[in-house]
């Protein structure tokens, strides 16, 4: 597992060095927000590195796509509904992420967005659940522009001292992140079996049609 995680590192460190890193940061926070299970900060952090003044606008990259993936992935579950996501989750980890939502309506996306804690799981069960789909994107643009923005603003305003820590440690925290990602599930998968997988309501906006 270990090296097949640093293998997909590596291969996604390798675009900072090519005239179209932008766009492959824009397209992994896209398809990191529904699929691909690298996050864009991977990217982002060598990218700041390299060019530290740029770090906000590489922060405004991520969000960007993240929060267009996030729409997607929304939409796939909207109309792909339950039978889509079983795909991909266990039921009782479906109703464990509709208790988040139960708790927290959309906000419960705003701290997936920010968090460890798997983002594309929330960005289709979203849909899945017919939560208010501005207020979705409102709560993921909260989140994950939090979350981006706090490392770009770091860079920004700290860039010698950090980006010398971060290029000594790049493939380590690299590692530890997507590690931090995995941790997610597993907290996912562990909560709801102590919550004995209770069978699931379902979660609408406030105006009941999830527009």
């Amino acid at each position: 597992m270990d090296g097949f995680l640093t293998a997909m590192i590596d291969w996604v460190l390798g675009w900072a060095h090519t005239p179209y890193a932008d766009l492959a940061l824009a397209v992994l926070a896209f398809a990191e927000s529904s699929f691909f299970p690298i996050p864009p900060d991977v990217l982002m952090i060598a990218l700041c590195l390299i060019h530290p003044a740029g770090a906000v606008g590489y922060a405004l990259i991520c969000t960007g796509g993240s929060v267009l993936g996030g729409a997607v992935g929304y939409t796939l579950g909207r109309y792909g509904g339950r039978p889509l996501v079983k795909k991909f989750l266990a039921e009782a980890k479906i109703a464990t992420v509709e208790r988040y939502y139960q708790r927290y309506d959309v906000w419960a996306v705003g701290i997936a967005g920010f968090t460890p804690i798997p983002y594309k799981v929330f960005t289709v069960t979203a849909g899945m659940f017919l939560l208010n789909f501005k207020r979705f994107v409102v709560a993921s643009l909260v989140g994950r522009g939090g979350r981006f923005f706090l490392v770009g603003g770091l860079f920004y305003f700290f860039g010698e001292p950090i980006a010398a820590f971060v290029k000594q440690y790049l493939n380590l925290l690299s590692i530890l992140f997507v590690v931090l990602l995995l941790a997610g599930f597993a907290a996912i998968h562990y909560w709801s079996r102590a919550q004995g997988g209770a069978p699931a309501v379902v979660v609408q906006g406030s105006d009941g049609d999830g527009k």
